[in-house]
């Protein structure tokens, strides 16, 4: 094939580097690509928490504009910045070989112990996610929102904003930080956001057939695939953005895929978890169960008191 695959891209290194990677796994394949940068709205906006700005296409907005005017052929994006669901005439066809999951923390100083409520501790950290499940397990710890690309949050970190700062174990690893890293959170307490280690390819509906077949057999990574077909039909249903605390991990062993997430209230005092498993092929109808679980739990009423937190 002759064509050249356009390849829209956040600008940050680490949004780059997930575009290169997906150029490269093109290129095995045999397809050309370039790579077409743009700036989205939670580029722009620093000083305004995600959850302020309102979570649905902070980072996806404008490269689905591009998209739609055929500008570009796919989007990449951090598969845990994907809204639950996509807005009409666009969708997901791949997703990239996962990562480790994990949560981190990373600091460039080497003796952060999380663990010790006598040593007073500052997480930075955008994710109210991870600062709720703070609240839950280590209520000792403070955090402070910090915002930007990796290099613009440890800058902040280096210049004595927070000790350290809680991220994801992937982003940390390929801008090459493994140094930095203190801690590698459980996956018990810490379970990650849906999609966290994957990339995620968009493209328009429109897209040629035999180009996106193509895309589809370079880059999509058939287990991934799975799982996060399971988080994301979880976090379908409980329209969860980058601003509620849910969180959802999918395993799969062979055939069998079991499913394990909850919600955490905002103070940490509530955290509900449940789990299903079964066939892989019924991912979808997994994630929905869980969901129905969580609700049922009490989930429904976390919900509720989030999203009216929000709004004030």
């Amino acid at each position: 094939m002759d064509k050249i695959v356009k390849v829209g891209t956040r600008g940050s290194k680490l949004a780059l580097w997930q575009a290169y990677h997906v150029a490269d796994l093109l290129k095995q394949k045999g397809l050309k690509s370039e790579i077409v940068v743009i700036e989205t709205k939670g580029d722009k906006v620093l000083d305004v928490s995600i959850a302020k700005i309102g979570s649905k296409g902070v980072f996806t907005e404008e490269l689905e504009e591009q998209l739609a005017a055929g500008k570009i052929d796919i989007a990449v994006h951090s598969a845990k910045d994907m809204q639950s669901s996509l807005p009409q005439g666009f969708e997901l066809i791949a997703f990239t070989e996962r990562e480790k999951v994990n949560d981190i923390i990373l600091s460039h100083r080497s003796d952060i112990d999380y663990r010790d409520p006598g040593k007073p501790l500052v997480l930075g950290t955008s994710s109210t996610r991870r600062v709720a499940t703070l609240k839950h397990f280590y209520p000792h710890i403070q955090t402070v929102e910090v915002r930007g690309n990796l290099q613009t949050r440890i800058a902040k970190m280096e210049s004595g904003l927070c000790d350290a700062l809680l991220l994801a174990y992937a982003g940390a690893h390929r801008m090459g930080y493994d140094s930095m890293i203190r801690h590698e959170l459980s996956l018990l307490e810490f379970t990650p956001a849906v999609g966290q280690g994957s990339i995620a390819i968009e493209s328009s509906e429109g897209l040629d057939t035999d180009i996106k077949q193509e895309i589809i057999a370079a880059c999509h990574h058939e287990e991934t695939g799975y799982q996060l077909q399971a988080e994301r039909s979880y976090l379908r249903v409980l329209e969860g953005g980058c601003s509620i605390p849910v969180f959802a991990l999918a395993k799969v062993r062979g055939e069998a895929l079991a499913l394990e997430g909850g919600i955490v209230s905002l103070d940490g005092k509530t955290r509900i978890v449940k789990s299903v498993s079964g066939d892989k092929k019924s991912a979808v109808s997994l994630g929905q169960q869980l969901a129905k679980l969580v609700l049922d739990a009490g989930g429904q009423g976390i919900l509720k008191e989030i999203k009216t937190a929000l709004k004030k």
